[in-house]
């Protein structure tokens, strides 16, 4: 059966996450075994005869250097089974939108990662879908957008990169109420930070490629679901549409995972420090964080959220000129994109002209990672002050 050829068995959903991490997706404990799962590096198996549902057959279909890692979040997430690799994020998140049908209605949030929005758009247009943008934190404009007739409801929450907290519980009921799917963006929560499958969402996707893999070296993407029957037709997508991770990318992201309570500590610790500071700043105008007690997203958090998360909004007073300043003059902040690594990095998201024209320009996005809280501190303080100078 599909997952078990490298399962510990360890589905205990009373460990503690922070344990299920390390413990998950180990060798079966024979003597002589490795700690470690192999990686299977092949296209191909032998294979004779009518093939046996489950038999490997071509590494299109399966390859069980994915079982590991997919057992894993998929125990995280609560979900059925085993989660699902993807190529990339952006191939995971094309599989969930799968299920909007030709001139069917897609609600989704207007702050969704940049390239989700180019997908949902293009789906629009290709399919006749109706694409509603909605301010995800104002429930009852989520709910009357829906309305009876809505196929799939795409919620991030928090936003990339506005950082906006959704009421998860009740656009979950309204959803269900108007007879949508509900797709959850748990990339910059992970599920350590909040667990949408049991709130009621029927699909959680990642981008691996940030906090769940967290060293900036993979790109991966992953779906995971609360019906058995929904992973089969996420399965389904991935075969037929060949979004297939490498073994090697699968193996690099388990390492990853098997850190990742540490990580998020260290990052979520650091990230409410550098807010506090950044709040008080003054050569800053405005910090979204939802830790912060005057975050309009901080009580949602609170409630439904362990812990607050690890990405910054801040906007520099001088506005765009100061933002790129501060890009331009960091020394141990990394200006990239992406986020979610063990190194800390700012970008201007407006600097892309795909981003939503209601991001300010002027908005950093800050990805905090592990290093010395005091260190970080310094670089950006020090980048801050020299922007008006």
């Amino acid at each position: 059966m599909e997952g078990e050829r490298y399962s510990s068995g360890v589905h205990d959903e009373n460990l503690d996450p922070a344990t299920y991490v390390v413990a998950a997706g180990r060798p079966p404990r024979t003597q002589g075994s490795p700690v470690n799962v192999p990686v299977t590096l092949t296209s191909t198996y032998v294979s004779t005869g009518v093939p046996v549902p489950g038999e490997p057959l071509y590494a299109r279909i399966d390859n069980e250097t994915w079982h590991p890692f997919e057992e894993a979040l998929g125990g995280l997430e609560g979900a059925a089974g085993p989660a699902l690799l993807f190529a990339s994020g952006m191939a995971a998140i094309a599989a969930a939108m799968s299920v909007v049908p030709a001139r069917g209605r897609l609600v989704i949030a207007r702050h969704s990662y940049q390239v989700a929005l180019g997908l949902a758009h293009e789906i629009g247009e290709r399919l006749e879908v109706e694409v509603v943008l909605v301010d995800v934190d104002d429930t009852a404009q989520v709910t009357e957008a829906l309305a009876p007739g809505a196929d799939l409801l795409w919620v991030e929450s928090p936003t990339n990169p506005m950082l906006e907290v959704a009421d998860l519980p009740a656009l979950v009921a309204a959803g269900h109420r108007a007879g949508a799917l509900v797709g959850v963006d748990n990339t910059f929560a992970t599920p350590l930070g909040q667990r949408p499958l049991r709130l009621g969402a029927d699909l959680v996707v990642h981008s691996v490629t940030k906090a769940l893999a967290g060293h900036s070296d993979v790109v991966l993407g992953a779906v995971a679901t609360r019906e058995p029957e929904l992973r089969e037709r996420m399965h389904a997508y991935r075969t037929l549409h060949g979004a297939i991770a490498g073994p090697l990318e699968a193996w690099l992201a388990l390492r990853g995972l098997r850190t990742l309570a540490l990580r998020i500590e260290r990052a979520q610790a650091n990230a409410l420090e550098l807010a506090t500071r950044l709040a008080a700043h003054p050569d800053v105008a405005e910090v979204r964080f939802p830790g912060l007690p005057g975050d309009p997203g901080h009580e949602r958090a609170k409630a439904q959220m362990d812990g607050f998360g690890t990405i910054l909004g801040v906007r520099p007073r001088g506005g765009l000129e100061a933002a790129d300043a501060v890009s331009a003059t960091v020394g141990l902040w990394v200006p990239a994109t992406s986020l979610g690594g063990v190194e800390s990095t700012l970008e201007r998201r407006r600097r892309f002209a795909t981003e939503s024209r209601t991001v300010p320009t002027d908005l950093l996005r800050l990805s905090v990672g592990i290093e010395s809280v005091e260190d970080l501190w310094a670089d950006l303080d020090a980048a801050l002050r020299a922007a008006h100078r």
